[in-house]
Parts: C-alpha cells; sequence; structure tokens
C-alpha cells in the first residue's frame, strides 16, 4: 500500500458526469482519493452519502473528493442519481489504480478467498504526496475523520 510521505501514484480515469480526470491536473488542491468496494452496497452508499453531506465543508477547504472503484460509468451514474451524490466517482475498470495504491487485495469470507477492493482512504496534499492514509476504513463516520484531518492542514479556499 502506498505510504504516508510517498508520490500519490498518477492515473487518468474516466468520471462521473462525463470526461476523465488525471490526478496531476488538480494540483495544488488536496485531494481526497477514496477506495471503495462496489456502488450501492451498504457500507459503499453510507460512506458516499457522508462523504456528500460534507461535500461543501470539503470544497471551502479546496479539496475535491474523488470515489473509486471497479464499477463502470454507467454503473457510477445510476448510483449516483439513486441516492442524489454530490462527489465524483472514477471507474477503475482495470484494476490498475487500485493495483498501483495496493487497495486490490486478498480477502476472507466466510472461509472464501477472494480478491477484492480494501476501503482505504489516502490524503493527497498540494505537492502530489499522500499526507495521510486511512488503510482499513469503516464507512460510517469516515467521511468526518477525513475532514477534521483536512481541516488541520494548512489549506486554503483558493489552492
Amino acid at each position: 500500500m502506498v505510504e504516508i510521505g510517498e508520490i500519490a501514484p498518477e492515473f487518468t480515469l474516466p468520471s462521473s458526469g462525463g470526461g476523465t480526470i488525471t490526478l496531476t491536473a488538480l494540483r495544488p488542491k488536496p485531494v481526497v482519493l477514496y477506495f471503495y468496494p462496489k456502488d450501492d452496497t451498504p457500507g459503499c452508499t453510507t460512506e458516499a452519502l457522508e462523504f456528500t453531506a460534507e461535500a461543501a465543508a470539503f470544497r471551502s477547504l479546496g479539496a475535491v473528493v474523488l470515489g473509486i472503484s471497479k464499477d463502470s460509468i454507467a454503473r457510477h451514474e445510476k448510483f449516483i442519481a439513486k441516492h442524489d451524490l454530490d462527489i465524483m466517482l472514477l471507474a477503475d475498470e482495470s484494476g490498475e489504480v487500485c493495483q498501483a495504491y495496493g487497495t486490490w487485495v486478498e480477502k476472507n469470507m466466510y472461509g472464501r478467498k477472494y480478491f477484492g477492493i480494501q476501503r482505504a482512504t489516502f490524503l493527497i496534499g498540494a505537492d502530489g504526496r499522500v499526507a495521510h492514509l486511512w488503510p482499513k476504513v469503516k464507512a460510517k463516520g469516515h467521511a468526518r475523520q477525513v475532514l477534521d484531518v483536512l481541516s488541520g492542514m494548512n489549506t486554503s479556499p483558493e489552492a
């Protein structure tokens, strides 16, 4: 997994709402990059709704919130419309970005082993380095944790 202080791996991915997002193009804004397993599942919906509830606060700090899963853009658009989400979701259908960040991991549920996305969040600073990392996220209350850390960083709305 990418560690605090490391340069965040570069990527360009298709984005909800059309177009693509390239990580370095967002500099010097802080970026909240959260990886989640699957659209419209209970934990992922909770997390997306909480990031949406705090979206204005993140924007006021100059931050961009991006959710990444292996779901398609079409599936992301349905998820956004169903829950009126106010965040951008990126489609990593190939899993290359999940691999680069170390969030594609072996999981074990009821004795069955499989690979999937580990829920994790990376707070990327203006310099493109990982400033904070949450490696194993519990969805409920997570957006507020990220916002609290971001608020304590040296950020400005003009960034």
